[in-house]
């Protein structure tokens, strides 16, 4: 089970923008921070499980967060693009990873590969 996810981000302020619009859909908001801003926590209820801090990346990572329906999806979409994500994979159906994947990706201001992917239950087989 993953804890938490950390990344780097090349320029902390455009990051920041481009998370709290791109993960509100998804209902994520800024959780804690330290230094001022420095490094910042992002989750929903009270825990962050996603942070970011400025720092050199070794090489862009792919994220993917839960959704829990379609329409998130899309809305998470839209929300990436208008924050200055650039297109990925806009939102649809993704059965080459298995029935019922829908998901969209954006990559974020330092090339990051980010999604959001809701897996419909009612669409998905057992092996």
């Amino acid at each position: 089970m993953i804890d938490h996810v950390s990344v780097k981000t090349s320029n902390q302020t455009a990051s920041r923008k481009f998370y709290e619009k791109a993960l509100a859909p998804l209902g994520y908001g800024v959780l804690m921070e330290f230094g001022e801003g420095q490094v910042v926590g992002m989750g929903i209820g009270r825990k962050p499980d996603f942070w970011f801090s400025p720092g050199e990346a070794s090489s862009p990572i792919h994220v993917a967060f839960s959704a829990p329906d379609r329409e998130t999806v899309d809305a998470f979409y839209a929300a990436a693009l208008a924050a200055g994500g650039k297109d990925n994979g806009a939102p649809g159906l993704r059965p080459e990873y298995h029935p019922g994947y829908y998901g969209a990706f954006v990559y974020d201001p330092d090339g990051n590969n980010v999604e959001a992917v809701y897996h419909d239950p009612s669409e998905m087989k057992r092996s």
